[in-house]
């Protein structure tokens, strides 16, 4: 059991637990949420991209360019094994990485 290297930077896991709730984000949206400079998130976005876990989708709003992320088919299936590689190293302890009241829910 390993946790996939690509997605273990916690700048990388932050950016794809991002992704993995969303259809797509713009790149001011991730990087304000995430808390890092443009020059990070470029350097990140890249690595994701590289990987195969990312696409990136450049266009125009009105006369301004804009950059959008979305987490690819690949991207997902790594993310839900790397979540999955996380519990089984937690789980010995009791803990989940999924909190009980999200678990909970599922009656609502």
């Amino acid at each position: 059991m390993e946790l996939d290297p690509v997605i273990h930077a916690p700048t990388r896991l932050q950016i794809v637990s991002l992704l993995a709730a969303a259809e797509e984000a713009e790149f001011g949206f991730v990087r304000d949420t995430v808390g890092v400079s443009d020059s990070v998130l470029s350097k990140h976005g890249s690595a994701l991209e590289a990987a195969g876990y990312v696409a990136v989708r450049k266009g125009y709003v009105g006369k301004r360019p804009k950059t959008w992320f979305k987490l690819t088919g690949k991207g997902l299936a790594a993310f839900t094994a790397y979540v999955e590689n996380l519990q089984r190293i937690v789980a010995p302890t009791g803990l989940s990485v999924v909190p009980d009241e999200r678990v909970q829910r599922v009656d609502d």
